[in-house]
């Protein structure tokens, strides 16, 4: 009896150790999944993006992460299709697949302020 109580004990101990193994798999899985696709968060406050750069590789999905900092902004960039509003407290998730190399400037596309035409965001687009 006591054999038995002890052999359930151990049992009951390793049941979480086993779904804790099981949970990190999962989460590594989706760590590599996530890995897989590129993410680039932009941030927007008056009057400048954060960073102000990035390059881009033609042909491969990027998805921007557009985060305003301060007041409602937008991001307008015509030769790449993207024109998405950034509103404080949320984030505008918006995906690009350059056809073009080249750069491509971004503008903030709704007033914010005495210094809104000096927010441009500079995208490097080259080949793979």
């Amino acid at each position: 009896m006591i054999l038995r109580t002890l052999a359930v004990g151990l049992f009951l101990c390793t049941l979480p150790m086993a779904a804790q193994t099981a949970g990190s798999a999962k989460l590594h899985s989706h760590a590599a999944a996530a890995a897989s696709s590129a993410v680039i968060a932009i941030h927007a406050r008056r009057f400048a993006f954060d960073p102000a750069q990035i390059t881009l590789v033609k042909g491969k999905t990027v998805e921007l992460d557009l985060i305003s900092d301060d007041v409602h902004h937008s991001l307008v960039i015509g030769a790449l299709g993207i024109h998405a509003d950034m509103l404080p407290g949320t984030t505008e998730h918006v995906q690009v697949t350059p056809d073009d190399t080249g750069d491509f400037t971004g503008d903030c596309g709704h007033f914010c302020g005495m210094g809104h035409n000096k927010m441009h965001l500079l995208i490097h687009v080259v080949n793979p």
